[in-house]
């Protein structure tokens, strides 16, 4: 007889596990299924930056925008949840950060981006030429432009997805390694299962969150939800001394400080396929970046080097929300590099999917029918 839950989970990353746990606080009992072990895709690789929390009282107009801030205040409460209930400190820090230009153009572009802090009633501060060193003693003092926002944040990816996977089993659920999903049971208009190399599992709803493999699954049942890898190279420096205090953001690289000193520096966006090897191209790429925002990090030792593939979609925005042609399919993926930063609210607008409520956010922007947008629609400069 095959085994049943209230739901099942297709992939055991940042958005599954998240989504398993939203459901669990919501009483319903998931299995959550990985071809590998959980967490070691995309979730794992990243650096963990978190944005900074906007002001409740200014919701942004834009979807994707106002996704991130709900995602941003769910942080610290899912934090200190996952604390009491598991005993695991995920990491969840709010260091500030600093967002910087070196070129003309660079300065012009991350000034709208402050004019969109400013709408969203996000914290931040232009800091004088000759006021860098005060946050950031370590950044080159000939940076055209050095933006402060002190509610910037981090968390430990692989402690956090460990302390969702601990919530999710405390709760009765379980988190299945080795155990990817190679098909789909289905009804008429309704997934009632999913086929394993180790059998069949049942479940009264399905959740399918699988990061870059969630399009090659969903093919399988006609639903068209492109998820093309993207991958991203990071390189971990451990300098012999702690020297950045905090998090530093240029156009899409950054610097990620830890508290043990050690220096995350990320990321490039390839398409590569599924090749997830570092090249030193990219190395190399990645730390003339570094050192040409902080030249004290010239002689910092590597320590590693690694890669992740990112989920993509036809327009930079995620999908989530039911398959058509399905009453109890729900998908959760094409996050791109806001996996982790989307996934507490991705998770919650899922649960409520999945319970039949209404949706706490307009989820109409990102089904999965949609008309793709016109290029230059990702919001994300991280």
């Amino acid at each position: 007889m095959a085994e049943r839950f209230d739901v099942i989970v297709a992939g055991a990353g940042v958005v599954g596990l998240s989504v398993a746990y939203a459901l669990a606080r919501e009483g319903l009992r998931s299995a959550v299924l990985d071809r590998r072990k959980p967490g070691l895709e995309a979730s794992w690789a990243g650096a963990g930056l978190l944005p900074a929390v906007s002001d409740p009282d200014r919701r942004p107009s834009h979807p994707t925008l106002a996704l991130r801030a709900w995602s941003a205040r769910l942080y610290p409460e899912w934090s200190a949840a996952l604390r009491e209930e598991t005993g695991i400190d995920n990491g969840f820090r709010r260091t500030g950060g600093v967002d910087v230009a070196r070129t003309e153009a660079e300065e012009h572009a991350l000034r709208t981006t402050a004019g969109r802090w400013r709408v969203e009633g996000i914290a931040y501060e232009r800091l004088a030429p000759g006021d860098f060193a005060r946050v950031e003693p370590a950044l080159d003092p000939t940076l055209r432009a050095v933006y402060f926002l002190p509610d910037r944040a981090q968390v430990r990816n692989p402690w956090h997805l460990r302390a969702l996977a601990e919530a999710v089993e405390a709760r009765g659920g379980v988190v299945l390694a080795d155990r990817g999903v190679e098909g789909f049971l289905a009804r008429g208009d309704r997934a009632t299962g999913v086929r394993t190399a180790a059998g069949e599992i049942e479940a009264d709803a399905v959740v399918v969150a699988a990061g870059a493999w969630s399009g090659g699954l969903l093919a399988g049942l006609g639903v068209r939800a492109p998820t093309p890898p993207v991958k991203g190279q990071i390189v971990l420096l451990n300098p012999a001394r702690p020297m950045l205090r905090r998090i530093v953001e240029h156009g899409k690289h950054y610097m990620v400080p830890r508290e043990d000193g050690r220096i995350l520096i990320g990321a490039t966006e390839e398409d590569a396929g599924f090749d997830v090897l570092p090249t030193a191209v990219a190395f190399r790429g990645l730390l003339d970046v570094a050192v040409a925002l902080c030249p004290a990090l010239a002689d910092a030792p590597v320590e590693a080097t690694w890669a992740g593939l990112r989920p993509g979609s036809l327009d930079t925005r995620p999908y989530i929300g039911p398959a058509p042609g399905f009453r109890n399919l729900f998908v959760a993926t094409g996050h791109k590099r806001a996996g982790l930063q989307l996934s507490p609210a991705t998770a919650e607008l899922v649960a409520d999917l999945v319970l039949g409520r209404p949706p706490r956010l307009d989820v109409s922007y990102f089904r999965l029918d949609r008309d793709p947008a016109p290029a230059g629609d990702d919001v994300f400069r991280s």
